[in-house]
C-alpha cells in the first residue's frame, strides 16, 4: 500500500497531506467497519471517527511495529468498540440519531455495496462471539481482518508472545467447540462448529 510522506504525524499537521492519507487508507478502513456493522449511516459516522481519531493518535505511530493499516486497525477497533458500549448503554441512542449526518442515494449505495461483500466478514466475527474478549479481539484481527500476527500484536498493543499465547489458547477453544458439535451428548445441543476459523489460522499452534 501507498505510504505518503512522513506517516501520520505529517498527515496531521498537515491538511492536504491528510487528504492524501484519507484517500490511502479510507477504502481499508471502511471495509474493517462493514465486517462489523450493518447499517450504510453507522458505518459512514464510524469512517468518519475514526479518521478524526487519527488526528489525535497521531504520535503514537511507531514504524519499527507495524504497518500504517495495523496502527489504523487498532484505532479503528477502539471506535468500534466505544460505539457497542454507547449502543449497549442505550442513553446516546437518541443524540446520535439527531446527529447523524445525511448521506444521498449514491452513498447509501456504495455502502450497501460494501455492507453485502463483507457479510462474511460478519458471520465469521459471530462464530468467535464465545471466545474470552483477548483471544477473540486477536483471532478477529488475523483470520478476518487478515493481519499477521505481528500486525494484530500491534494493533492491540501487546507483546508477541503475548499474542502467541492468546492464538494458541483460541485454537484451542475453537477446537473443543468442533469435537463438542462433533460428538454431543444426548443432553447437549450440537452448536455450530468454526472449523473454518481453526482452518484460517493454520489448525495447530
Amino acid at each position: 500500500m501507498e505510504r505518503i510522506r512522513g506517516g501520520p504525524a505529517a498527515a496531521a499537521r498537515d491538511p492536504q497531506l491528510f487528504e492524501e492519507f484519507y484517500r490511502c487508507h479510507v477504502d481499508a478502513v471502511t471495509r474493517f467497519v462493514a465486517r462489523r456493522v450493518a447499517d450504510p449511516h453507522t458505518a459512514a459516522d464510524l469512517t468518519a471517527e475514526i479518521f478524526l481519531a487519527v488526528l489525535d493518535s497521531a504520535h503514537t505511530y511507531r514504524p519499527g511495529l507495524g504497518s500504517e493499516t495495523a496502527w489504523l486497525y487498532g484505532i479503528a477497533r477502539n471506535v468500534v468498540s466505544s460505539e457497542r458500549r454507547r449502543i449497549a448503554r442505550e442513553t446516546l441512542r437518541d443524540q446520535r440519531i439527531s446527529g447523524r449526518r445525511l448521506l444521498d442515494a449514491d452513498d447509501i449505495a456504495r455502502l450497501e455495496d460494501k455492507l453485502d461483500a463483507e457479510s462474511p466478514g460478519r458471520r465469521a466475527l459471530a462464530a468467535l462471539d464465545r471466545l474470552p474478549e483477548g483471544e477473540r479481539a486477536l483471532l478477529e484481527l488475523i483470520t478476518v481482518d487478515q493481519l499477521t500476527l505481528p500486525e494484530a500484536a500491534s494493533a492491540l498493543g501487546i507483546r508477541q508472545v503475548t499474542a502467541r499465547v492468546r492464538l494458541h489458547r483460541a485454537r484451542k477453544h475453537l477446537r473443543a467447540e468442533d469435537d463438542f458439535a462433533a460428538d454431543p451428548t444426548p443432553e447437549s445441543t450440537p452448536k455450530p462448529s468454526p472449523t473454518y476459523v481453526s482452518e484460517a489460522t493454520g489448525g495447530e499452534a
